[in-house]
């Protein structure tokens, strides 16, 4: 937080990301109340997310590495702006349909798939290499720890200034972000390419090469794939905590709102947790606990019929969760060449926002067929099996930052 830019533009994210949970929130709602409470059409609001990262997140990865990432993201925040602006007034003036929340949705996400990668690529032009893995620790926080107060406010504000209300605040909440961009000056992305009038073949070229690159690498291959597989089997909160708290807890909605909360209070307690460690030496010994640590406090959720201890068991997975994906998020950016980092940091915006969708369509349908705990104790065996052999059964994630350890690329 000592780096000027850094801290400003942390700042701004916090209020766009309460903004951004205030929309996720009345936008599903507002599907409910136009299709008398159907759950496949809100299914399809979510197949239409993830399908747009699955199309784009790669090819804005190669984006960010060819164009300046402050412009890039001066580009993706305003036009993220602009949806949102549509969706209220679209809705405030009564002509909404489910049909205009899909494409707006979409074209969301294909912003989305370019900003993110850029956003992640910026971190290291404004961060020295020794603050990088505090630095991404608290970005990673920022989105999570939103989601413990966005959707309250917007439980607040629905009644009084109704769903295009909040679709107006979050516009509004782009507005920091946008000045601090504005004002940021920064050094030029290393090995960046300004060939914005690139050919689309050279631009397939550079992806692929970066993904070369990311499997040549004696650790990259391992702990992405364990990070996949953490995203894809893990059944996310809003898939289990609604079935386990009427099924299994038998809890009231305040009770099911501090649910949600502890995994959001665990992610944000890692988050800076792990950034007043300073820099992580042992990585590959920190995945392993971390992997273990979750694997353990998920079967224990699964397990548990008390509410004190599922509380406390999504607050160790949560914390967990930030300690995994901060580690993974680090090595990506400091094991690659510094032009690759957009590419290679549009494999993470890929997994959490295609393939984590994927796995809760699977898990929602193993639900219905054995049961929430059995889903979610399998869920837990399968990660804690196959991370336990692509990580700790990998000598090169064990040795990372060990005396006589291959150095980081750079």
């Amino acid at each position: 937080m000592r780096h000027r830019n850094y801290r400003l533009l942390w700042i701004s994210l916090v209020v766009s990301s309460v903004g951004t949970w205030m929309q996720i929130v009345a936008q599903s709602l507002l599907v409910l109340k136009l299709t008398h409470n159907s759950a496949l059409a809100l299914g399809i609001v979510s197949l239409a997310q993830a399908g747009a990262f699955l199309l784009f997140a790669l090819i804005g990865g190669g984006v960010a590495d060819r164009l300046d990432r402050r412009r890039l993201l001066l580009c993706t925040q305003s036009s993220s702006m602009g949806l949102a602006f549509l969706l209220g007034l679209l809705t405030h003036f009564g002509v909404i349909q489910v049909w205009m929340i899909v494409l707006i949705a979409f074209c969301n996400s294909v912003v989305l798939s370019f900003d993110q990668p850029a956003r992640s690529s910026l971190i290291p032009q404004l961060v020295p290499r020794e603050d990088l893995m505090n630095a991404i620790s608290l970005q990673s926080a920022v989105f999570n720890g939103a989601a413990v107060i966005g959707p309250s406010l917007a439980g607040l504000t629905i009644g009084l200034i109704h769903y295009a209300g909040n679709f107006f605040l979050n516009a509004l909440s782009y507005l920091g972000v946008l000045i601090v961009l504005f004002l940021m000056r920064v050094p030029a992305g290393e090995g960046q390419t300004a060939a914005s009038g690139a050919p689309a073949s050279d631009l397939l070229d550079s992806i692929r090469e970066s993904l070369q690159v990311i499997g040549r690498d004696a650790v990259l291959p391992w702990v992405i794939a364990a990070y996949g597989v953490l995203l894809f089997f893990n059944p996310s909160a809003a898939i289990i905590l609604p079935y386990f708290s009427v099924q299994v807890l038998h809890l009231t909605p305040l009770q099911l709102g501090l649910l949600f909360s502890a995994s959001g209070v665990g992610t944000v307690a890692g988050a800076l947790g792990l950034a007043s460690l300073g820099e992580v030496k042992r990585k590959g010994r920190a995945l392993i606990l971390a992997f273990s640590l979750w694997t353990v406090a998920l079967l224990a959720f699964a397990l548990s019929h008390l509410f004190w201890l599922s509380l406390l068991t999504l607050f160790l997975v949560g914390a967990m969760q930030n300690m995994i994906a901060a580690t993974t998020i680090t090595l990506m950016q400091t094991r690659v060449p510094a032009q690759m980092r957009g590419r290679v940091m549009s494999l993470n915006t890929l997994m959490i926002m295609a393939i984590r969708p994927l796995g809760d369509f699977c898990a929602s349908g193993l639900i219905a067929l054995i049961g929430g705990p059995p889903t979610v104790a399998l869920a837990g065996a399968i990660v804690g099996l196959l991370s336990l052999l692509l990580v700790g059964g990998r000598p090169a994630v064990r040795r990372l930052a060990e005396p006589g350890a291959r150095p980081p690329l750079s």
